[in-house]
């Protein structure tokens, strides 16, 4: 049985997570959907419960999917790592962009913070830019 915590921002990352996690999980595991917003923007959190939407209707059929929205002022990483703390998640999934060709940075920076901050075992998962 393991605790995943799965963390997307958009129905994009959500589908990169998912692609990676549809042929790890089983029925005894438990994937924790969570979407943290900075500010109250309505279409940001829209666009966050489209997001967890998205892992709940393509997980759910082979383990458990709880989704939890973040909209108390947080910066993402700061809710990623206190909720995996929280439920003592045996894993964090988190996707990354690829960089842009004028972009500096390999990884956002939430990612960053996470990886940089977290005793807990994860997996980054690549996605595609949309443009």
């Amino acid at each position: 049985m393991t605790t995943f915590v799965v963390a997307t921002d958009s129905v994009h990352t959500s589908a990169a997570l998912c692609d990676y996690l549809v042929d790890r999980v089983d029925q005894s595991d438990t994937v924790h959907a969570i979407n943290s917003i900075h500010d109250e923007d309505s279409d940001a959190i829209r666009d966050g419960q489209d997001a967890l939407n998205a892992v709940a209707s393509r997980l759910t059929a082979v383990t458990s999917v709880e989704t939890e929205q973040f909209t108390r002022g947080n910066v993402p990483a700061e809710d990623i790592l206190s909720y995996s703390e929280a439920i003592d998640a045996d894993e964090i999934v988190i996707g990354v962009r690829k960089p842009s060709p004028t972009s500096k940075a390999a990884i956002g920076s939430v990612t960053e913070q996470v990886l940089l901050h977290s005793d807990r075992p994860m997996a980054v998962v690549p996605r595609e830019t949309h443009r």
